[in-house]
């Protein structure tokens, strides 16, 4: 089944019913004569099945058009995160070689490219005078459907190559087991250049045909005046959202608990403190789950059934999960080892680069890269990146472990351990604060003395303004500033 397909349950059943609320109301027919008339003119300007198209846009109704248009005409659709900047899209641009790029007047600027670059604004206004009859390609569930760009955190980003098919297990597997409905009410203030608000959020509505509203970003001030106007019942976000919705007021954060029926979170690890803070201010337990941009979604809380504070929860259907050691071997329930992944959400490879796709997979199990423990009941707990462990004098640190303890000292706002350079035990581990209120380094010390194992305890404490975070939320330990060297 391709997208186009699984997208027509809805479209033809319920044309008429609202889909999203935008800079005004959008039936669902009106949004498919919009992709309709984007896919008529993306053909008359050349593009062919399996060409690129890069799209460098925030959150819209065109954006969203661009993506059915190219879904329906087998053109790979190319997203490019909106805060890269000239470096960053320059790579994108001459690894994926599109045939064009789409962007907005205001991103512009940043484009420096002999592509053909086209303004969404100016085809925006083309694309009225085109026919809406359905203009589609015959292409099977393996064409590839994007190609998303890896964050790059850990070196040059990679493009991943995600297939018609791995959209549409995904979807079904969301829909279902959140149990999405036609009844739903979505907020979404995700990115749609990432997997998380495109392969998520967009994806369970138009599957489910529930109600959508879609914003341009996350803006925390406004956040609470969309929630009661829209009235959610499901709202999708990263931690730092969540973080900050904890600053609302009782009442006002009651009354939109009151509304909803599911709060998900991913993209980062999610506090157990701000679950907590959560479900007691809100009345809701976040569903927390694990996905990646190679693999889209893996593993779940569930909907119905415990969801476990700190845990991702359990594989979803068709997902096979591995927890292996460094060796290979299966590692026994409440150790730590690193996850594997089969099943039918996993990528089709890297965009031209055999040799990582090949370095990526063992024995045909896909390296997730994550450490985790199973429990005996079968829910997976997140310990950190592979390449974030920390050894110290021959033991094993999990940043996450100490990072867990730290948010819950009084005047640690965020948090994040990482390892510096020491000449007797090789590495040691550091915390960066975000404090609230006075810092008191010598009182997060004292608390790490008497609770946590000497080799775990930060040698160092340090107050920064902001952790670095990519435009999902995920901490990038690469860029926080060096330490004074340790004595």
């Amino acid at each position: 089944m391709t997208l186009t397909t699984l997208f027509d349950l809805t479209f033809t059943s319920r044309p008429n019913d609202i889909a999203l609320e935008w800079d005004r109301a959008y039936t669902f027919q009106e949004i498919d004569h919009g992709a309709n008339r984007m896919a008529h003119l993306l053909t008359n300007r050349g593009l062919q099945p399996g060409d690129r198209l890069c799209i460098y846009l925030p959150n819209s109704l065109a954006f969203i058009e661009l993506f059915l248009a190219a879904t329906r005409l087998g053109i790979i659709f190319v997203p490019i995160n909106v805060l890269y900047r000239d470096r960053e899209i320059a790579h994108i641009l001459r690894d994926a070689e599109p045939a064009a790029v789409i962007t907005c007047r205001d991103l512009l600027p940043h484009f420096t490219t002999t592509l053909p670059v086209w303004l969404v604004e100016e085809m925006s206004a083309k694309a009225i005078a085109e026919p809406t009859t359905r203009l589609c390609q015959v292409i099977d569930a393996d064409t590839p459907a994007a190609i998303v760009y890896t964050s790059g955190t850990t070196g040059v980003a990679k493009g991943a190559i995600l297939t018609q098919h791995n959209f549409v297990v995904n979807a079904i597997n969301l829909v279902t087991t959140w149990q999405f409905t036609a009844q739903d009410r979505l907020l979404l203030a995700l990115p749609l250049f990432h997997v998380h608000g495109l392969g998520n959020g967009i994806h369970c509505w138009l599957l489910s045909g529930c109600r959508l509203r879609l914003e341009e970003r996350f803006v925390h001030d406004q956040a609470a005046s969309w929630m009661q106007a829209f009235r959610p019942t499901v709202f999708f976000g990263v931690p730092t959202m969540y973080h900050r919705l904890l600053e609302w007021p009782e009442s006002t954060a009651r009354q939109v608990g009151a509304r909803a029926r599911l709060f998900v979170s991913g993209s980062a690890p999610l506090p157990v403190a701000v679950l907590e803070d959560f479900r007691r201010l809100y009345g809701h337990t976040i569903l927390e789950r694990y996905g990646m941009s190679e693999t889209l979604m893996n593993l779940s809380n569930p909907y119905a059934g415990e969801r476990r504070p700190g845990s991702v929860g359990l594989p979803l259907p068709g997902v096979r999960v591995r927890n292996l050691s460094p060796d290979g071997d299966p590692v026994p329930d409440g150790e730590t080892g690193e996850l594997h992944l089969q099943g039918p959400n996993l990528f089709a490879g890297y965009w031209r680069r055999p040799e990582a796709t090949q370095a990526a997979y063992r024995d045909g199990w896909f390296r997730t890269g994550d450490l985790a423990v199973r429990s005996p009941d079968g829910y997976y707990t997140l310990q950190g990146r592979r390449s974030d462990l920390i050894i110290s004098g021959g033991f094993k640190i999990y940043p996450r472990e100490i990072e867990e303890f730290l948010a819950e000292q009084p005047g640690v706002r965020e948090v994040a351990v990482t390892a510096a350079p020491d000449p007797r035990r090789g590495e040691v581990p550091l915390a960066y604060i975000v404090p609230e209120g006075a810092f008191d380094a010598q009182a997060l010390e004292a608390a790490c003395r008497a609770n946590l194992a000497s080799f775990k305890i930060p040698r160092a404490f340090i107050s920064v303004e902001s952790l670095p975070r990519t435009a999902l939320g995920k901490i990038q330990k690469h860029l926080l500033p060096p330490p004074e060297p340790i004595a």
